[in-house]
């Protein structure tokens, strides 16, 4: 379920074969091919509903919804229906800390200390020498997503967040590799009031959302669900799709809190790709956004059949060159949405693309056949390439998992009784969580600062357990293995999704 990083690298799993040869340049593309491109996407995957916009030179050419508002309900998606943008909210909250620094109210080559004194880092130098800068560029050092799990859709508050970051021992040296971080976002977030005396989620709306039009865009997630004409949030769980409630994830909002419609953020886009400008008027200082999308990180190659160049990021952007022209791009999922914003502003081009179901990469691959379609290149059918390799996939990951549903069917004992790997369970950054017997040859573990998640675990061999989450965005399937000395339990390896944290947690046994 490794969808959150394709929101964050360029799909490489989308052209991880060679392309299948395919008709010359299809002239009529977004006119004529477009809808039934999309619509039979969204039957192959499995996507409730999709909303598009494109726009060049200056004007709206398709701005258009496609499928329903939520499964098995007849409301359809229209060009104003809100969906989460995730970690497409990055870029917003660097061009708000840009106009910040045109306003002369900081400098982005401030320490975060100067603002944040509370601010540190498990290297203690790096703490003190990181800046603004650094934290909207991902160097400070982590891993992507590391120190997700503590935060992500938790009851850790912002302040806990800012200070739970001085426990992650990152995995780079500071300023060495590039790791996507959304703690470090709500970082520089976290400045914006310090500066201004208003927060974030004000801030954004008064200099962003309503100078720019952006009526019906929402900053907090916990807004939504009272909102009207909205998406509903879906997933895939054991082969079927099914609705999830929103994600609540304001303890991280600089990163990814924003719910928009294709209406509103054309706004955006179209202001972007207009140096700023609504009309006659500047919004957004054209220097501003020149400093978002100036190069900051090398994240690696730009995996792509007709392009083997490098990516590099900039600040809330990820920035590539595609046959000589430059674009810049995002991508964000949340739980129930995966999206897409891109602008290519050599061809005055920008690409919207919102979908409600966080498993798809349809939503990246429309990108790419629109862009193709401008620049004029043969069609090469991303959306069915992709489908290949995502079926592919989970074909190997459904075989690995039958194995070991196989010997959960044995019912096979625990090399312990049950009640050894019970108890209170301690992490220094996660905090705790409790393991208690539950149904016949199984455990039950809650997280402290997740209470409505719960892990299922039964054994399966040595001191091995299969794990399902109640929340299936957390994991549809992983092996926890329990840390065994002398006969004593003393800890538990704690693995949660991709989509939500690559790094493992060892939760120590409380004697």
């Amino acid at each position: 379920m490794n969808k959150r990083l394709l929101l964050i690298i360029l799909s490489a799993f989308l052209f991880s074969s060679p392309l299948v040869a395919q008709n010359s340049y299809r002239k009529g593309f977004i006119k004529d091919s477009m809808d039934n491109y999309i619509n039979e996407a969204l039957t192959k995957w499995q996507i409730p509903g999709a909303a598009v916009c494109i726009v060049k030179d200056g004007k709206v050419v398709l701005m258009k919804g496609y499928g329903v508002k939520e499964l098995g309900k007849p409301d359809k998606v229209d060009e104003n229906t809100l969906f989460m943008i995730g970690s497409n909210t990055k870029a917003m909250t660097a061009v708000a800390l840009a106009m910040l620094q045109e306003d002369k109210k900081l400098s982005l080559d401030d320490q975060v200390t100067n603002y944040l004194p509370e601010f540190k880092l498990n290297n203690k130098l790096a703490g003190e020498q990181a800046t603004i800068r650094d934290l909207l560029s991902h160097r400070l050092g982590f891993g992507t997503f590391q120190g997700d799990f503590t935060y992500w859709t938790s009851n850790v508050s912002r302040q806990e967040v800012i200070q739970k970051m001085s426990l992650i021992k990152a995995l780079y040296p500071f300023r060495t590799t590039w790791g996507y971080n959304n703690a470090a976002f709500l970082t520089a977030g976290q400045i914006i009031p310090k500066v201004t005396g208003q927060p974030w989620e004000v801030f954004v709306q008064e200099r962003l959302f309503k100078p720019l039009g952006m009526t019906r865009t929402l900053a907090l997630s916990q807004e939504l669900p009272a909102a009207t004409n909205k998406a509903a949030a879906h997933t895939i769980s054991e082969g079927k799709l099914i609705k999830i409630p929103y994600c609540v994830i304001d303890n991280l909002s600089p990163a990814g809190s924003v719910s928009s419609s294709v209406n509103d953020m054309s706004k955006w886009v179209l202001a972007l790709l207009n140096k700023g400008k609504v009309g006659e008027q500047e919004v957004i200082p054209y220097r501003a956004i020149a400093t978002t999308i100036q190069p900051q990180s090398i994240v690696g190659n730009a995996y792509h059949p007709t392009s083997s160049n490098y990516e590099l990021y900039g600040l809330g952007w990820f920035l590539q060159d595609y046959l000589g022209k430059r674009m810049f791009m995002h991508t964000g999922g949340v739980n129930g949405f995966v999206t897409s914003v891109t602008a290519v502003p050599g061809e005055n081009l920008g690409i919207i693309v919102l979908t409600n179901t966080d498993q798809n990469n349809f939503y990246d691959a429309l990108k790419w056949e629109i862009v193709d379609a401008y620049l004029k290149q043969p069609y090469r059918g991303y959306s069915d390439m992709a489908y290949a390799s995502t079926i592919k996939s989970e074909a190997t990951a459904q075989a690995k998992d039958k194995i070991i549903r196989d010997s959960v069917a044995l019912n096979l004992p625990s090399p312990l009784p049950l009640k050894a790997y019970t108890g209170t369970f301690t992490n220094e950054l996660y905090g705790k969580a409790t393991i208690s017997p539950g149904k016949k040859n199984e455990l039950r573990m809650h997280f402290e600062h997740h209470p409505n998640l719960i892990a299922t675990l039964k054994p399966i061999a040595g001191n091995r357990f299969y794990v399902k989450f109640s929340d299936p965005t957390f994991g549809q399937s992983a092996v926890f293995p329990f840390l065994v000395q002398d006969g004593q339990v003393k800890g538990v390896r704690v693995k949660v999704a991709d989509f939500v944290e690559y790094t493992p947690y060892v939760f120590t046994k409380v004697p």
